[in-house]
C-alpha cells in the first residue's frame, strides 16, 4: 500500500494531509517502525474517505485517533525457582474506547515492546470495529518469555504483572486476552491473581477456562475464522477450500486449528512452523498428524523439526536468518495462511508466492505481510484477506465470551461456531461493499480499513472533544 490513491475526480485531493499527519506520526513516535506500517496503512486507504468526509479533518480525528488514550508501562519483579530476582517490563496500551471498553490480547515474548504493542492496539482498534459487537481496542503484554520457565515461574511472574495491572483493568473498562505466549495457562494465573485483588469474580479477562467462565469454540476461533473469511473470498470467485493445497506457517493456536478447519472444508494443509524452521509434508498433514502437533505443541512444548521423526515422508527446513526470505513460501501451492507472527512475508516472498500461482494470501497472524507485499498482492488482483478483518474471529469470540459472562450463560459449541462464522461472513461482507463504494472494488485492505474506521470515527464526533 505504498503508492498514493488517486481521488476520484472532483473530488479535493487530501495527500498533503495524509503526509502530514504521517510525518508526525514518525516524529513523535520515532524508533517504533511496527507502528509507523500499521498507521501508514490505514492511512493510505483513508484517502478516499477524507476526500467525501472533510468533517473528519476538521475534528482532527486522524491526529487523536493515532494517539493512545492511556499508555501504562510498570517494572514486573518476580523470583525464579534459584530464588533470584528476576525484573521484566509490562506494557498496556489503551488505545480507543469509542465503540466500548478495550480489548485485545496480551503478549509475552522477548520481542515485545512499545512500538510493537502500539502497532497491534492500532489494528486492534479496527478489527473490533468490524465484528459488529460492542468493543475499543488495546493490547499489552511483557517481554518476558515463558518458553523454559517452569510452571510456577510462570505463576510467579503472571502474579506479579497482574498486581499492577489490575488496578488499570475490568469487565468495563479494559479486557485483556491471551495472545502470542500467553494460553490458558497464564490467563488462569492472572485471572486468580486479579480475583484476589479485586475481591471479585467478573468477566475481565477471555480465554478462560470452561469450567470458570470460558466459551467454547474460543481457542479455535482465530484460525477457524479465518479460514471461514477464506471460504468468502473465494464464494466471490465461484470456487471452495476444496482440493487445494494450502500453506501454513506457525504452530500454535492460530496455525493449529486453521489446519483443523481446512480439514474440515476438504483442503489439504502442508506446511507448519516454529522459529526453529519449517516442516512441509507433501502428503497432508491429517487430523491424526494435527493431533500429534497439538500434543507436542501444547503439552510438551517441544520444537515443530521434531514432526519429520515422527512422519518420516515430512521434511524439515531449519531457520537461515542470513536470508532475505521465507523458503516456507516457496512451496507451491493453492493457499497461504500466514499464521505466525508480524512481517513474516516480505515482497521477495510475496514475489514468489504469486510466482506459482497462489490465488489466495488469508492472514492469520497481525501484520504478516509488509506494505511491500501487500501492494504486490493488491497488483497481482489475488484474493487477499488483511489480518484485521481476516484474524478477527479471535477477538469476535472474546466479544461473545463476554456476552456469556454479563448474562452468566454458556452457550453451546454449536451455537458459538455459528456465530462466529456469521460475524466472519458480516466482516467480509462489509469489507467488500465497502471496497465497491469508495472505487476500489476487490481491495478488501481499503475496505477493511475503512469500514473499520468509519464506525470509530462516528462515534468520536458523536462523543465531543475527549
Amino acid at each position: 500500500m505504498g503508492s498514493k490513491t488517486v481521488s476520484p475526480p472532483g473530488t479535493k485531493v487530501t495527500g498533503d494531509y495524509i503526509e502530514e499527519v504521517m510525518l508526525s506520526v514518525k516524529a513523535k513516535n520515532s524508533s517504533e517502525p511496527e507502528f509507523h506500517q500499521a498507521v501508514q496503512e490505514v492511512l493510505e486507504s483513508l484517502r478516499l474517505v477524507l476526500a467525501k468526509h472533510p468533517e473528519y479533518r476538521e475534528a482532527r480525528i486522524l491526529e487523536r485517533v493515532v494517539e493512545p488514550e492511556r499508555v501504562i508501562m510498570f517494572r514486573v519483579p518476580w523470583f525464579d525457582d534459584q530464588g533470584k530476582v528476576q525484573v521484566n517490563r509490562g506494557f498496556r496500551i489503551e488505545m480507543n474506547s469509542a465503540i466500548g471498553p478495550y480489548k485485545g490480547g496480551l503478549r509475552f515474548h522477548p520481542s515485545v515492546n512499545l512500538g510493537i504493542l502500539k502497532f497491534l492496539a492500532f489494528e486492534q482498534v479496527f478489527k473490533n470495529s468490524l465484528t459488529t459487537l460492542s468493543m475499543g481496542g488495546g493490547k499489552g503484554g511483557s517481554d518476558f518469555d515463558p518458553k523454559g520457565k517452569s510452571d510456577n515461574e510462570v505463576m510467579r511472574f503472571c502474579q506479579s504483572f497482574m498486581t499492577e495491572l489490575w488496578r488499570h483493568i475490568g469487565p468495563d473498562t479494559d479486557v485483556p486476552a491471551g495472545d502470542i505466549g500467553v494460553g490458558g495457562r497464564e490467563i488462569g494465573f492472572l485471572f486468580g491473581q486479579y480475583k484476589r485483588l479485586a475481591n471479585e469474580f467478573s468477566g475481565v479477562l477471555t480465554g478462560k477456562g470452561l469450567g470458570w467462565g470460558g466459551s467454547l469454540i474460543r481457542p479455535e476461533a482465530t484460525g477457524y475464522g479465518c479460514v471461514y473469511f477464506a471460504a468468502e473470498m473465494l464464494k466471490t470467485r465461484k470456487e471452495s477450500l476444496e482440493g487445494k493445497r494450502c500453506l501454513v506457517s506457525g504452530s500454535g493456536n492460530v496455525a493449529q486449528y486453521t489446519v483443523e478447519k481446512l480439514l474440515d472444508l476438504g483442503a489439504k494443509p502442508v506446511t507448519l512452523s516454529d522459529s526453529s524452521g519449517f516442516i512441509y509434508d507433501p502428503e497432508g498433514i491429517s487430523r491424526e498428524k494435527l493431533g500429534w502437533v497439538l500434543e507436542w505443541k501444547n503439552v510438551k512444548r517441544g520444537r515443530i523439526s521434531a514432526y519429520t521423526k515422527q512422519f518420516r515422508k515430512a521434511v524439515f527446513t531449519a531457520t537461515d536468518l542470513a536470508k532475505d526470505s521465507n523458503p516456507l513460501w516457496s512451496v507451491e501451492a493453492d493457499c497461504a495462511f500466514p499464521s505466525a507472527t508480524q512481517n513474516e512475508i516480505n515482497a521477495q516472498d510475496a514475489k514468489t508466492l504469486i510466482k506459482n500461482g497462489v490465488k489466495l494470501v488469508a492472514e492469520g497472524a497481525n501484520m504478516p505481510s509488509t506494505l511491500s507485499a501487500t501492494k504486490m498482492f493488491l497488483d497481482a488482483k489475488i484474493l487477499y484477506g488483511p489480518a484485521k478483518a481476516a484474524n478477527a474471529g479471535g477477538v469476535a469470540t472474546s466479544g461473545l465470551e463476554m456476552a456469556q459472562n454479563s448474562a452468566r450463560l454458556s452457550w453451546t459449541r454449536e451455537e458459538v461456531d455459528d456465530r462466529l462464522h456469521k460475524i466472519m461472513t458480516a466482516i467480509h461482507d462489509t469489507c467488500y461493499v465497502t471496497a465497491e463504494r469508495y472505487g476500489t472494488a476487490g481491495n478488501l485492505v481499503n475496505g477493511a480499513n475503512i469500514g473499520g474506521f468509519l464506525k470509530v470515527a462516528n462515534a468520536m464526533l458523536d462523543q465531543g472533544l475527549v
